[in-house]
């Protein structure tokens, strides 16, 4: 059985390149057209899903939602799969969190995977909620599943499964709007 991580289509906020976290922000039409597109993709080619599990925010569900009516699946909710929760920074862009939380921003650059952002998650807190999310798919799941998600979500589970410095996840493991990685749902079972 795989286990299909797909980033959401395109918002607005990606072309602005503001932090979304948990934002509900939703999709812009380049990001549905997207998202019709990797529909497209998974109904054609050697896929096989039979379910397909989204994060609740708009724009993964969204996604869902079209890659959905293309295969004759409705999306489940499943908690875990949420955009990690940048708190304070949330909606700003990169550079102006440099400048107004140049401390907070230091210590949390200085280790990513553990440190905290002002009133967010750190990326273990979200490890912490992912894996087990993905271990219930892999464990009642017989047929290949989607999972309708988010960057960071992907970057750092890919940095978790390789065993690379989540310092580099956004140079090594960058996945762009309404991208997909594969993984073995092996990966997540529990023993």
């Amino acid at each position: 059985m795989k286990i299909y991580l797909a980033r959401h289509g395109e918002t607005d906020w990606n072309i602005e390149n503001r932090i979304q976290g948990q934002v509900n922000t939703r999709l812009n039409e380049k990001g549905r057209q997207q998202a019709r597109e990797l529909a497209e993709k998974l109904s054609e080619g050697d896929y096989q899903i039979g379910a397909i599990y989204s994060s609740a925010k708009s724009r993964a569900l969204e996604t869902a939602r079209i890659i959905g009516d293309k295969l004759g699946i409705t999306p489940k909710i499943q908690q875990g799969f949420e955009e990690i929760n940048f708190g304070k920074w949330e909606g700003h862009m990169w550079r102006q969190v440099r400048e107004l939380f140049p401390e907070e921003y230091q210590i949390w650059h200085n280790d990513r995977r553990y440190q905290v952002p002002p009133g967010g998650e750190s990326y273990q807190q979200l490890l912490d909620r992912l894996l087990p999310a993905l271990g219930d798919i892999a464990g009642k799941e017989r047929e290949n599943a989607l999972v309708v998600t988010h960057s960071a979500v992907i970057m750092t589970l890919m940095s978790y499964l390789y065993d690379t410095p989540f310092e580099d996840m956004a140079k090594n493991y960058k996945t762009g709007n309404a991208g997909v990685v594969e993984l073995d749902g092996g990966l997540f079972l529990r023993e």
